[in-house]
């Protein structure tokens, strides 16, 4: 069982850095932001996996709490730069 967690944690991890590479390679701002809370979401995924190797509860509160803030301030930011560029 420790060898599933194993592979769906490498697969995480490798879907992290392609996102980190798809966000280097952007031009839109809007895009940068979502593909930033992307990569909330999957580090949130990680989080709870590690949850599950380790049998406690303790992590996934925290990763509930880092995914309520990385949603929050995704629409912020989006809100933010919306109304920026609307005054323009």
């Amino acid at each position: 069982m420790i060898d599933v967690y194993i592979i769906t944690i490498i697969a995480i991890i490798l879907a992290i850095l392609i996102s980190i590479l798809r966000f280097i390679s952007l031009k839109d701002i809007f895009t940068k932001i979502l593909t930033t809370n992307l990569l909330g979401t999957k580090i949130v995924l990680l989080i709870l996996l590690v949850s599950a190797i380790e049998s406690t509860n303790d992590f996934s509160d925290i990763a509930m709490v880092y995914a309520l803030i990385n949603f929050i301030s995704t629409i912020v930011i989006l809100k933010y730069f919306e109304n920026r560029r609307i005054s323009k």
